[in-house]
């Protein structure tokens, strides 16, 4: 008779519908997420530059993934990838979980990694990699009746302090939460009159908060150097508390370059950086001040703790990228994350609204700016199937 922890099924959904799941960028049209200017790597093309969704960042939609144990727990979590990443995960990743021991998330992480990395050691690989190491940890909290971060170490603290993400950091500070993070709206290709409209824009912001809200800016891996540095000169006088995502991610020469240039600015990256190997050049030359793994991509769980023990070895805060109960889950445990991110995905921006929309009945919401994680087995997430459409591609 096997055992109550072997897995005995696993079953991979793309969700059929905007608004609810783990793809940030999947959203209905007239949405602040879809609809907002933001300088990004598309923008030196004018026909891209408009919506983010014209160029098709939300293409590909969110996945949802199901393990269930020999007594029937089901374990989930949701990500990014749909179809693609529903083929990985059923096709490929399922010989690794049928008939193991879910508490073996090390081994299971560690084969599934290795076995993909022929075709993807970033990406939609490490994204499939990702929500199944997720949806391992919530099934074994279950089954132990813990919630996850007490598996990983238990609360450092009493509550998670926020910043939010949107478009209006006005309302952020009325709602108590430690800061706002605005997006930047033109890069490069626009030129000198485009820097001076990205300065007039974060002024307003300055200007609509006061002097003592922490700012930060998420430029999306939009800018070059140069730029980087003539804007970070030219924002000096506003306090701006981070510069966000630059540079390409691959460009770990030019990280270390502008923390040398103005190394009075805190420069942030790692949202679009996979699994530790990516961190470490990033880490080891103390080229950012901050790191912001996502941990619905850049390995799951598993790999986001491993990520952190390398940082802690420098003293460099990690400050995990989106991802809601996932992320906070991990904070509470981590003496040096010194802030969790809420992305406010309503779609003025402005009313506090659950980060995966009608997926999950429990979804814990920030109240003053602060959240801590339930008592609730897992992550405290159960999948409301009558609130989403989700269909199965590829059935076993």
């Amino acid at each position: 008779m096997a055992d109550r922890f072997t897995i005995v099924d696993v079953r991979a959904h793309v969700v059929d519908a905007a608004d609810s799941g783990g793809d940030y960028h999947k959203r209905s049209s007239g949405h602040w997420i879809a609809d907002t200017l933001i300088a990004n790597p598309m923008s030196v093309y004018a026909d891209y530059r408009a919506r983010r969704t014209s160029w098709g960042i939300g293409a590909l939609g969110s996945v949802v993934v199901e393990i269930e144990s020999a007594d029937g727990t089901i374990g989930v979590a949701t990500g990014m990838g749909a179809d693609p990443a529903c083929y990985l995960i059923e096709k490929h990743f399922r010989r690794f979980l049928i008939g193991a021991d879910a508490r073996d998330t090390a081994r299971l992480w560690d084969q599934m990694f290795r076995a993909s990395m022929f075709y993807g050691r970033k990406g939609l690989a490490m994204t499939a990699v990702s929500v199944v190491d997720l949806a391992l940890w919530d099934l074994v909290g279950r089954l132990r009746g813990e919630p996850v971060y007490r598996m990983i170490g238990g609360a450092v603290r009493d509550e998670l302090t926020l910043y939010c993400t949107g478009p209006d950091p006005a309302r952020y500070r009325e709602q108590g939460f430690f800061g706002a993070k605005i997006p930047l709206p033109e890069g490069p290709a626009d030129g000198p009159a485009g820097l001076k409209r990205n300065v007039e824009v974060i002024a307003a912001a300055r200007a609509a908060v006061g002097p003592d809200f922490p700012l930060m800016i998420d430029c999306y891996m939009a800018l070059d150097v140069p730029y980087a540095i003539a804007l970070a000169e030219a924002v000096r006088p506003l306090g701006v508390y981070w510069l966000e995502e630059v540079l390409h991610p691959d460009d770990f020469d030019g990280h270390r370059t502008l923390k040398a240039a103005c190394p009075w600015m805190r420069w942030t990256t790692g949202e679009h950086e996979y699994t530790r190997y990516g961190f470490r050049n990033l880490i080891a030359a103390r080229a950012v001040d901050i790191v912001q793994p996502d941990v619905m991509w850049c390995g799951g769980l598993t790999e986001l703790i491993r990520i952190a023990a390398l940082a802690n070895a420098y003293d460099i805060p990690v400050v995990p990228h989106g991802s809601g109960a996932y992320s906070y889950h991990f904070c509470i445990t981590q003496p040096q994350a010194i802030v969790a991110e809420y992305i406010n995905i309503s779609p003025d921006g402005r009313d506090i609204v659950p980060v995966f929309g009608g997926m999950f009945r429990g979804e814990s919401l920030p109240r003053n700016g602060a959240i801590r994680p339930g008592e609730a087995p897992g992550f405290g997430l159960d999948l409301d199937r009558d609130a989403v459409r989700l269909r199965r591609p590829y059935p076993a």
